[in-house]
This record gives structure tokens, C-alpha cells and sequence, in this order.
């Protein structure tokens, strides 16, 4: 069987292809054309060129496949206009949307984002829990992510063959922007002065990867399931990345306001001034704001996913894999 990979050159997407090997799929990698393809060249793969922000070009690149995952899903980087950031999104996911039902794949996953769960004050989070209505907030992450599981599940209500995974905070190798390995590079770098409390669940990439074809293939169309690892802390994934790179624990914090603030004020200079991208952005900060333990049972009762790896494990593989890349010092 034929499995498509959008963002295979990705952290989470060089996992999954990892994954589908060891289950025997042929592998298709589909990317853009300026993909840096020497990022995964420790895989077997048949590579179809297309973006996500082309129309026929994702419908052509999922001719032929049997399943197919998105681990490329929009999210903001440098600060743009709400509007635009939000018709990316929505442009992006119909596309994607458009390539599964023209070319009729069987299954297809969409990866989103833990964001989408509101609080709850109640205990842990988990899949069932919804905005009644478009978020309010005016943050950029918050509110593509909440359109882009909302299209998901409206898609699959109609009867797109379609689940929804989504990883907690995922650390391992291959993660070359860096994305959340961010923190384990900077805290290893001794360039994090303070931190934010937070509550937060983390996973390592490889279980993560597992969780998520194990989604693709037996999850119940139209069907949130999280995939965790272990609950935890900002305050504990800084002690446990010092501890490995063998640094001076992070004694200050900031409360979350202060760092709204610092955020607005570098994107706003950015904005105005352009040059370096803020340090701390929207992004970062809607993450630290709405991060909240998770509940795995649902992926562990329909699908017989559990973590093998605890936070440490995948804290240090990353840490292993950023010193040998030349991140870390």
C-alpha cells in the first residue's frame, strides 16, 4: 500500500515515513520544490512535488495513494495580518481537503494542534472538548488551528474519509527548523534568561509518528484522538534539558502578561522595522498560554497506542541529535 507524507522533511514527518517502513508501505514524500530532500535521505521514497498552496498540484501529487497524512498543517511564524494569516490557512486546508476526495484516497489524516481544547477546569484535557463558537482571541495560532480542525471535522461530517491526530509537545531528531526542540537548543545554549509556568504534556517524535499512523489506520473518521506522552511542565522540561546538557538550571520566570507584552512589542517592531523576527513571537506565547495536561486514553483504548519513551528519553534524543547537527555549542 502507497502512503502520501505532506511535510515529510519535517520532524514529525520523517518519523511517520520511519514508521510506515517498518509497517511495509511504499512511501511517498510529498514536497515543495525547494525542499531540502538531503534531510531525509536515510529513506526509501517515491517523491511527487507539490504545495499545499496549489490546488492541482495537491490533487495530482495524491493520485494513486491509498492513505495519506498531513503533517504540514499552516501556522504563523513572522507576524502578518490576522486576515491573511487566517486565508492561508483556510486556502491550504481546502486544497488538501480537494486532493483526498478528488483523488479519492481511502484514508486520509489531518496532524493539528492540542491548542484547539479549550482549558479544562475540570481535569485533563481531551478530544471532546470545543470552542461552542470561533475563538475570540485575536491571537493568529489560536484561531487558524481552531479553522483548520473545524474544517476537519465539518469535511468528515460530509463524508470525507478523514481522522484528526493530534501530538502533544513533540521532541526528537530531524526537527531542522528547529520548532519545540527550540527550547532544548536554547536552554542547552544557555541563551534563556526566564521562563514561563505552564502545564504541558510531551512525547517523543517516534511515538508520536507511531500514534499517528496507528490514527491513519484504524481511527474513526471525523475523530479528534491525542497522542501523548507524559504529563509535565515547562518548569520540568528546562530542569531535565539542564540536567543533560549539563548547565546551570534557569532561576527567574516571568508571568505570562509580561511575556504578552514582550511579544506585542517585538512584533510590533518587526512589523514597523522589519529585521531580526521576534525571539519570543504570538506563537510561542499562545503555547505557553493555553497549554494544559492531556487525557491519551481514547488513543490507547481504540487504536492500543501507548508512549514507549518518557520525557527525558525524548528530551535527550533530541539533545544528542542537535549537538551532532551543530545546533548546540
Amino acid at each position: 500500500m502507497k502512503i502520501g507524507i505532506i511535510g515529510g522533511t519535517g520532524m514529525l514527518g520523517h518519523h511517520l515515513a520511519i514508521a510506515a517502513q517498518l509497517r511495509q508501505y511504499e512511501v511517498v514524500i510529498i514536497h515543495r520544490k525547494d525542499s531540502n530532500l538531503s534531510h531525509i535521505k536515510d529513506l526509501q521514497f517515491e517523491s511527487r512535488i507539490a504545495d499545499l498552496n496549489d490546488r492541482g498540484s495537491m490533487i495530482r501529487a495524491m493520485e494513486g495513494l491509498d492513505y495519506v497524512a498531513n503533517c504540514a498543517g499552516y501556522y504563523p511564524t513572522v507576524p502578518k495580518p490576522l486576515a491573511q494569516e487566517m486565508k492561508t490557512a483556510r486556502l491550504q486546508m481546502q486544497f488538501f481537503i480537494d486532493g483526498v476526495r478528488e483523488a479519492k484516497v481511502s484514508r486520509a489524516l489531518y496532524v493539528g494542534g492540542s491548542i484547539v481544547l479549550p482549558k479544562n477546569s475540570n481535569g485533563l484535557g481531551n478530544e471532546s472538548l470545543d470552542y461552542p463558537q470561533e475563538p475570540e482571541s485575536t491571537n493568529a495560532y489560536l484561531r487558524v488551528k481552531w479553522l483548520m480542525d473545524n474544517m476537519a471535522k465539518m469535511n468528515a461530517e460530509h463524508g470525507l474519509p478523514l481522522v484528526i491526530g493530534i501530538p502533544s509537545m513533540t521532541f526528537g531528531e530531524y526537527d531542522h527548523a528547529p520548532t519545540t526542540g527550540r527550547l532544548i537548543q536554547d536552554v542547552a545554549n544557555e541563551e534563556v534568561p526566564a521562563y514561563v509556568h505552564g502545564l504541558r504534556n510531551a512525547v517523543y517524535a517516534g511515538d508520536a509518528a507511531r500514534g499517528l499512523l496507528l490514527a491513519l489506520e484504524k481511527g474513526r473518521f471525523g475523530e479528534r484522538y491525542l497522542i501523548t506522552g507524559q504529563n509535565t511542565s515547562i518548569e520540568e522540561i528546562i530542569k531535565m534539558t539542564c540536567e543533560i546538557a549539563q548547565v546551570s538550571m534557569i532561576k527567574k520566570t516571568i508571568p505570562l502578561n509580561m511575556a504578552k507584552f514582550i511579544s506585542k512589542t517585538q512584533e510590533i517592531k518587526y512589523t514597523l522595522f522589519r529585521g531580526t523576527p521576534p525571539a519570543l513571537s504570538s506563537t510561542a506565547v499562545a503555547i505557553l498560554a493555553y497549554g494544559q495536561h492531556l487525557d491519551g486514553s481514547k488513543a490507547k483504548e481504540e487504536l492500543g497506542y501507548e508512549p514507549d519513551l518518557t520525557v527525558k528519553d525524548a528530551i535527550g534524543r533530541a539533545y544528542n541529535w542537535f549537538k551532532k547537527e551543530g545546533y548546540i555549542e
